[in-house]
């Protein structure tokens, strides 16, 4: 079947988009092949206990702040083989907190210095590399503030530096609270498969790996020959472990020591932490590619390296299908017979994915399995909606875009019944929630148009990624929070405070009333405009299939009275095919002709060569209403009413906006 300009420029993003996710989701099973590989034991020697630096970069963490030192100083490892470097750059009473702490441990005996700059240049890159200056001994461990090391660590992670080109060695991460939520159990399982598929893949066949930021160490030689600490990309921790791997250098990933740390248990802050994460890659992408492909290394590690430093880009690209998809269906493509690939990204993602990971699952936690196979249920959906945040991300880094290193926010959350919406630091919901809110409106409109079309083999397709946009929507704005939560007896409120909140609420009610009118005009949209030029394509597949006059002459005035009496949905360049006062025409000619052909007895050859006739008039008219389908749903109307109705959603963010730092000002007031 012929495609008009458009549905084949789409079709083939489709199939190109279809190609790439697919190879990316081979490549992650290429890798659990890998980390399945029996490693040659590493040799580790007694070396003693050499010197080292602890570095603990640290910014406004005041409930955990203290909870790090403390570990760090209960390690079992000579006070005097230990200088611990707490780099506080906070701007809040963490400083204080730690100022205090830190006396207290020099009055112990423990070689400890509070070191904190003027101005938070280069944020923890920078922090890192000022500390440099004052390292003691040869090894450098570093910590974030959410981290808890056990007090073995040291004397289990220097062995393996026993061999001279050992640059880093990086631990594996673990969660204090990983059965908080179903957020804390998505990012659990995920972080999981990071370390115990990707780093231990890597590391067992000798393939660029990146450190972690934190829960590891570093030899001093390493990072001052690979250049040191940069602070052009928001991970340092990726870029400098690449360019030290470049020079030669070894890392190891150890599987078996664990380093507690602590899931952000707030939505927002979850996609803070993976926008610094997305955009800090294709950073260093941007930055890191073009020697990787020209040095001489083997080509199993440039097409790994390829894949680690661009695989964020697969969220634009399924964002990107996802958009196009109800277009596609909508206009009748023939996605099973035209080409198989996107037959098989629907295998991939909805087949060979789901069971390939739940035998990943069984393999690592043959134990607990089943309560893993539900957090990649809670996995999915957050992988889903994560990708209109993690496109921003994306685009942000291709476009030079600056942005600020901002903190991920931690609360001390261990215990199930801990609470963390009356602490500081919590974040709103941002502009992002909008974007996400649309998509999961656009999802609804596609499952309708899966549906109706007959393609009912992709509605689960599009309803993941749906409840996946819904899912990070509702979380991000029910866990937008200015101390609404608090009790009275503990907290008197203003009547300022009480006038912000109640702007608050008014706005979130206008948020929700206006997302349910727009799913309702979606769907109204689509029954009034697209669902009828359906049914009249429907109408003429069974004109094409029958030799009866009557029959036919009542499908052909059911489709006049379905279709518009007049309009060209086509706004750029419009033909006289998308012309429905055309297309009226013709079906009055065919109407007319079929009465003449009824006439006419039906064995004789002018009744056969007027129904020929009429079923290549009834195709042809088939292919003009295709055409027009796709412009129906972006007419000028529908336009207009979408530009209104994401103004308003826009207009009382605005609102939100002029209240969040009054607001603010409320909670840190009461938290300080």
């Amino acid at each position: 079947m012929a495609l008009n300009t458009l549905s084949q420029f789409l079709f083939n993003i489709f199939i190109a988009i279809a190609i790439l996710v697919t190879l990316y989701t081979c490549n992650f099973y290429y890798l659990v092949f890998l980390s399945r590989q029996k490693r040659k034991f590493q040799k580790t020697e007694l070396v003693g206990t050499p010197a080292v630096t602890i570095q603990l970069p640290i910014y406004n963490e005041r409930y955990v702040a203290a909870r790090l030192v403390n570990a760090v100083c209960s390690m079992d490892y000579p006070k005097d083989k230990m200088c611990i470097q707490v780099l506080d750059d906070s701007d809040d009473d963490t400083h204080e907190i730690l100022e205090n702490l830190v006396s207290d441990y020099q009055k112990k005996g423990f070689d400890i210095s509070h070191i904190r700059r003027e101005k938070r240049i280069g944020y923890k890159a920078g922090a890192l590399r000022h500390a440099m200056k004052i390292v003691k001994g040869s090894f450098v461990a570093i910590f974030d503030a959410d981290f808890i090391p056990p007090s073995w660590f040291l004397k289990k992670a220097i062995p393996y530096f026993a061999k001279p080109e050992i640059g880093f060695v990086q631990c594996r991460w673990g969660h204090v609270n990983e059965n908080y939520s179903t957020l804390t159990q998505a990012q659990a399982l995920s972080l999981d498969f990071h370390f115990l598929i990707e780093q231990k893949a890597k590391s067992n066949s000798h393939l660029y790996m990146n450190f972690n930021g934190t829960a590891g160490m570093w030899r001093k030689e390493c990072i001052e020959d690979a250049g040191g600490w940069h602070t052009a990309t928001l991970v340092e921790d990726l870029d400098l472990s690449y360019r030290a791997q470049m020079k030669g250098w070894k890392c190891i990933f150890l599987s078996d020591i664990v380093v507690d740390a602590e899931l952000p248990v707030q939505m927002n802050a979850a996609k803070r932490q993976q926008f610094r994460w997305a955009k800090g890659s294709i950073q260093c992408a941007v930055k890191l590619l073009g020697d990787i492909i020209i040095k001489k290394i083997p080509f199993d590690t440039k097409i790994q390296a390829f894949v680690q430093l661009t695989r964020h880009i697969v969220h634009p690209l399924m964002l990107i299908q996802f958009l196009i998809l109800p277009i596609l269906l909508a206009a009748k493509v023939n996605l099973y017979v035209v080409s198989l690939l996107p037959l098989l990204t629907l295998v991939a993602y909805l087949a060979i994915g789901p069971i390939a990971y739940i035998m990943i699952i069984r393999n690592l936690w043959t134990s607990s399995w089943k309560s893993k196979t539900l957090a990649y249920l809670y996995l999915v959906f957050y992988s889903a909606g994560i990708s209109v945040n993690n496109t921003v991300a994306i685009f942000d880094a291709l476009l030079g875009k600056k942005n600020e290193f901002l903190r991920t926010p931690k609360y001390g959350i261990i215990k199930n019944t801990d609470d963390w919406r009356d602490k500081a630091y919590n974040l709103p919901f941002t502009k992002m929630t909008l974007l996400e809110i649309f998509f999961g409106v656009y999802g609804i409109l596609g499952t309708f148009i899966a549906i109706f079309s007959g393609n009912p083999v992709f509605v689960p397709l599009i309803g993941i990624q749906t409840l996946g946009f819904f899912y990070i929507s509702y979380l991000s704005i029910s866990h937008t929070t200015f101390k609404k939560n608090k009790s009275p007896s503990l907290h008197n409120i203003s009547k300022a405070e009480k006038m912000a909140n109640s702007y608050y609420k008014l706005a979130m009610v206008g948020i929700v009333g206006f997302i349910g009118f727009g799913a309702f005009m979606a769907y109204y949209g689509y029954y009034e405009d697209a669902y009828p030029l359906d049914q009249s394509r429907g109408l003429l597949d069974g004109i094409q299939t029958t030799n009866d006059p009557q029959t036919i002459i009542d499908d052909l005035k059911t489709i006049k009275d379905l279709l518009p009496k007049e309009g060209n949905p086509v706004w750029i360049f419009p033909t006289e095919t998308t012309n429905f006062v055309r297309i009226q025409k013709d079906l009055d000619t065919m109407i007319l002709s079929v009465e003449k052909i009824a006439t006419v007895p039906q064995d004789s050859s002018s009744f056969h060569t007027g129904m020929s006739t009429i079923h290549q008039e009834a195709f042809q008219l088939r292919l003009h209403m295709i055409d027009a389908t796709p412009y129906m749903y972006v007419s000028f109307a529908n336009v207009l009413f979408s530009a209104i109705w994401v103004g308003v959603i826009m207009g009382i963010f605005a609102i939100l906006k002029r209240k969040k730092e009054r607001l603010k000002s409320f909670e840190m007031a009461d938290d300080v």
